[in-house]
């Protein structure tokens, strides 16, 4: 039995726990504890599904299938738990409703977006970049990460995605190493972020809240970012639910500060705010170095001079010294809102990059300035902190559209991931970018240059200088920003932690393993320790445009593996890669790619080259270790196809189901001539590899290798090319075509390119006693395929299938799920529908519910897994009750006996193949003598005539005459003890099934269906290739499937 149907492992121990420790998820699929644990005894209950019964132990019914699919839960291991025993402590309340796309994704993506960098430094960057360099800044970073939103919406609307966020989207998409090394990359990034959130709420505390408590001159950003970091850290490892409790708080706060800048905006242009700005000359002086913007002022026809005076004068006196350029130049006052009318757009269009140091100065104003003299009193003058420069304001401005993860890290709350993930971060995405541009444009044509340069407000009384624009207060954006920038540092330490512990449970990193482990109700304890120890880093830089960068650095790297994974999974064209939101392209996915490597590089060159060495380490460290992890990822997609070292990687194990295509070894006949019997199956097989999958041409020719190798490998070579298939031919010499065949199914392929679907034609003539070992041959090939776990694939009535050439303009595919064997039944139809010849086909599939299924609830059941499974399909479920085994069937049954008793003989001699059919007749007329003595006299006059050979015709054309007529079908029931019971209740089946596939499907151009399985014993071959042939009647194209044994097809992403 397989057991390679689950993806994700997280958590340690518990009842799902493999060898390694590490817990898988639960699969609905084949194999899994949910189907073994059933009640087989109803699973097969009836005569309806007698013939599927002797392999109950590995296919569940269709209906028990989509009981369980329906009753699925993404959440990760532990916690269900976790949930149902807080639910347990705080007693009976309302179970949590999933969440929409609004409240699940918008707003909370909305919140992570929206922080510190828009109300402390964008007024700033907007003053020394310009508007035309900043607008350039803000489109750039929006278009990244507008970019990788429509990558992870792909990846997200992928199937199932759950609880993980990113770190599961990036991991399983591009492998444990990869996912090791950009998942610790992610972690470090969300933890400098609360660094940088933390340094933001400090900032605001110290310089313009309560400017007084600033007690340390050297160490003030590092001593009460310490105390606040404590301080969250605590209420974190308290109670991480009065955090989320408070999100909405926060993000209240956030909005409303927006909305009072653009109501500001909108006062300006009525009504501007009075915020005078002095100027000496065309410097801006220090709001705290005077009292009035005046060197003297006239007081009781009296001249004094000001606090300004002194500033710049040994003495108050007017006959003072005083500093040159003071001497020759005037103070003015000019406003620092002059509103959006004023026209001031046009003076701070173009940038001002500044040196540390250089005094801020207004353009267009003139100065008297000795250029040979030093700069004095420039303690007196609003000076720049640092040197700022194009690609300085890209990584501090990053920081401010990141958080577009938050949607997707809460997958596992929402109602419909699949459609409220793409909707939401795109829509979170377009607003934000909206506001940051919208913003760009009307602080330059609202608020003074010199102003927008003055990073803390020196020049405007100390200020918050957005907030010098809000409406009706300052203190509006102040207290907005203080909590906004509050909220984001719980957040951040929130979701760090739990971002360590997935990473730690996965198993891929040894040493991280002891971060796995937690307070008893899951909470990350130890993780929350180590994010904090690192935040304290980043809040000993103590320096909020220095951290910025940083975590740039981490976000960038973790928005590029996304953008990768789109990209490779779209050109890899995987059968699992069917995503629900389809405004995708893998040419955007490089695009934004190398937008993330562009801005990586362009914000600090040496940060980038830290990050990718660190990333670096960790690839190779997992890569040492051998991660023995399996999640179906791109990388391992790639080695399928690659040489030497790809093949030894895929000795390793097999492919997971997400890479798992239809590798086929199609076999082929020949004739006396060497010419090919069935060309069309290589025309099938061409129409199927859209997969992408191995194919090898296969054939087996009696003789002597000398005499047929050449010509039989030219022959299989010749229709490959003309068929345009591409794969390898495969021709087995042997004496004895049966062991050559066997020889070809066991042998076929090398490693992991070894096929796991056999395509065979359904032998035509097999009634005729000449091909009696050929349909023989064919069995053994089932149960060859059976026993080897290997998908078979029979399609009857070759000839009548389409060439390549070949357009259906309409028409259905009909597949009929009797029972589920792996999903080939699924995949097959999709990837025919790839192919031109079958693309306008549309697809339906049927599935079968007896007395006690409920086939409403089985509807709607199977329409939210194809859902799932991302496959348009009408879907119909189709009532089989049971009834009574009508006479009809017990006629078929007795002449399929009859005629396999007789066809045991053939290798009888003459005398014993008379004296058993002669047993058979009497026999027969023993019992038809009883019931309808009339009936033999009208033939014994035509026996009494005949010679030895047509005496024994005759009997044998008696019986089927007899049987045949209206008075005997009276009399089956008195010629039970002929029949065997189970024979009966298996050609019920056959003939009910094909009542009601021929009912619906007989217009279809193609019919899928379960192949049942070969009897366990050689008993009674005959007896299943009519059980084949009845339910197969009357249908012109009939594919019969049977699965591998294992799922081919999954839900998950």
């Amino acid at each position: 039995m397989l057991n390679n149907m689950t993806d994700c492992e997280e958590g340690e121990g518990g009842p799902n726990s493999q060898g390694d420790g590490n817990p898988k998820e639960s699969s609905p699929f084949i194999n899994s504890s949910a189907a073994t644990n059933m009640d087989k005894s109803q699973q097969y209950d009836g005569n309806n599904m007698a013939l599927f019964e002797e392999e109950m132990d590995t296919s569940p019914m269709v209906s028990s299938l989509l009981s369980t699919l329906a009753n699925y839960s993404n959440l990760p291991t532990g916690s269900k738990e976790h949930e149902e025993a807080e639910n347990n402590e705080e007693g009976s309340r309302p179970s949590k409703k999933p969440l929409g796309t609004l409240m699940g994704v918008y707003l909370p993506c909305i919140q992570n977006i929206f922080g510190v960098i828009l109300f402390l430094r964008m007024t700033w960057m907007v003053g020394i970049g310009g508007v035309f360099g900043s607008f350039i800044i803000v489109f750039m970073c929006c278009s990244t990460t507008m970019l990788t939103a429509i990558s992870m919406s792909a990846i997200a609307t992928n199937g199932v995605v759950p609880a993980g966020g990113s770190y599961y989207m990036i991991s399983r998409s591009l492998g444990p190493e990869f996912g090791g090394a950009v998942g610790i990359c992610f972690y470090l990034g969300t933890t400098f972020a609360g660094a940088m959130y933390i340094l933001g709420c400090i900032e605001i505390l110290l310089i313009y809240i309560v400017p007084q408590a600033a007690i340390f001159k050297i160490e003030g950003l590092e001593v009460y970012g310490t105390i606040v970091l404590s301080l969250m850290a605590l209420v974190v490892f308290v109670g991480v639910k009065y955090v989320n409790k408070l999100a909405l708080v926060f993000l209240a706060c956030v909005i409303l500060s927006i909305l009072s800048v653009y109501a500001g905006v909108i006062k300006t242009a009525i009504d501007p705010p009075v915020f005078p700005v002095c100027l000496l000359g065309n410097r801006t002086l220090l709001s705290k170095g005077y009292d009035v913007c005046a060197k003297v002022i006239e007081i009781d026809n009296e001249t004094v001079t000001t606090k300004l005076w002194r500033s710049f004068c040994d003495s108050e006196y007017l006959n003072a010294t005083c500093d040159e350029y003071f001497n020759n130049n005037n103070v003015t006052e000019i406003q620092g809102i002059p509103g959006v009318t004023s026209g001031i757009l046009a003076e701070n269009l173009f940038g001002n990059y500044l040196e540390k140091g250089m005094i801020l100065e207004k353009r267009g104003l003139v100065s008297d300035v000795d250029p040979d003299s030093p700069t004095t009193s420039s303690n007196r003058y609003v000076l720049a902190d640092i040197t700022s420069f194009f690609t300085l304001l890209v990584g501090i401005y990053f920081p401010s559209v990141t958080g577009i993860m938050a949607g997707s890290n809460r997958s596992g709350d929402l109602r419909d991931a699949q459609k409220s993930i793409p909707i939401g971060t795109i829509a979170a995405i377009s607003t934000t970018s909206t506001v940051y541009m919208s913003c760009v444009v009307l602080f330059g044509a609202c608020i003074e240059g010199v102003v927008l340069r003055d990073k803390f407000g020196e020049g405007v009384s100390g200020n918050l200088v957005i907030g010098t624009l809000a409406w009706p207060s300052p203190w509006v954006i102040v207290f907005g920003s203080f909590f906004s920038t509050c909220g984001a540092g719980l957040q951040s330490l929130t979701g760090a932690p739990r971002l360590l512990q997935a990473i730690s449970r996965d198993g891929i990193i040894p040493f991280l393993r002891i971060f796995g482990h937690g307070k008893a109700n899951g909470e990350p304890t130890w993780a929350l320790l180590l994010t904090a120890s690192i935040c304290e880093i980043g809040i000993i830089i103590a320096s909020l445009d220095s951290v910025a960068p940083i975590l740039s650095m981490f976000f960038l790297m973790c928005y590029m593996f996304v953008n990768l994974a789109c990209a490779l999974q779209t050109l890899l064209r995987t059968p699992n890669w069917r995503p629900r939101f389809k405004f995708y392209h893998w040419a955007l996915s490089f695009l934004g790619m190398s937008l993330c490597l562009s801005l990586m590089f362009m914000c600090s060159w040496y940060y980038a080259i830290v990050a990718m060495g660190i990333a670096t380490c960790i690839y190779k460290y997992i890569e040492f270790y051998r991660a023995e992890k399996e999640w179906g990822d791109g990388i391992r997609g790639i080695s399928l196809s690659a040489a030497r070292f790809a093949l030894m990687r895929l000795e390793e194990g097999p492919p997971h189901t997400k890479n798992w295509r239809p590798q086929i070894l199609v076999l082929v006949s020949m004739d006396a001539e060497q010419n090919i019997e069935q060309p069309r199956l290589l025309s099938l097989t061409n129409q199927l590899k859209a997969g992408k999958g191995l194919t090898i041409v296969g054939t087996c020719v009696q003789g002597t290798f000398l005499d047929n190798y050449t010509e039989a490998h030219k022959s299989l070579r010749k229709l490959m090319e003309t068929e345009k298939v591409k794969g390898f031919t495969q021709v087995v010499i042997s004496s004895n075509l049966r062991d050559g065949t066997s020889h070809l199914i066991q042998v076929g392929g090398l490693g992991g390119l070894k096929h796991n679907t056999v395509m065979v034609s359904w032998p035509r003539n097999w009634k005729q006693p000449e091909c009696h070992q050929e349909f023989r041959n064919f069995i053994e090939v089932v149960r060859e395929t059976t026993i080897a776990s290997i998908a078979l694939l029979v399609p009857k009535n070759i000839s009548s299938y389409p060439s390549n050439g070949e357009r259906f303009t309409e028409g259905h595919i009909d597949v009929w799920w009797v029972v589920h064997d792996g999903g080939m039944l699924m995949l097959l139809p999709f990837l025919l529908r790839q192919h031109k010849v079958w693309r306008k086909c549309k697809m339906r599939i049927f599935t079968v519910a007896q007395m006690d299924d409920n086939s409403i609830q089985m509807k709607k059941d199977l329409i939210t897994f194809l859902y799932h499974l991302r496959i348009d399909a009408v879907v119909e479920v189709v009532e089989m009750h049971d009834g009574d085994i009508s006479a009809y069937t017990y006629e078929k049954t007795l002449i399929m006996e009859q005629r396999s008793q007789i066809l045991k003989q053939m290798h009888l001699t003459k005398n014993e193949m008379e004296r058993e059919i002669q047993s058979i007749t009497d026999s027969s007329r023993g019992s038809i003598r009883r019931k309808n003595p009339s009936a033999l006299r009208s033939q014994r006059s035509a026996e009494e005539g005949a010679g030895a050979a047509e005496k024994l015709e005759e009997e044998v054309k008696l019986i089927q005459c007899v049987m045949y007529s209206t008075s005997v079908l009276t009399s089956f029931k008195h010629l039970l003890h002929f029949m065997n019971q189970t024979d009966v209740r298996r050609m019920h089946t056959a003939m009910r099934l094909n009542e009601v596939i021929t009912k619906k499907s007989k217009e279809a151009k193609l019919v899928l269906l379960n192949m049942p399985g070969p009897p366990k014993n050689r008993v009674g071959e005959e007896n299943y290739m009519e059980f084949l042939e009845v339910l197969t009647e009357g249908l012109n194209r009939v594919l019969l499937v049977r699965g591998g044994g294992r799922e081919v097809i999954t839900i998950y992403s």
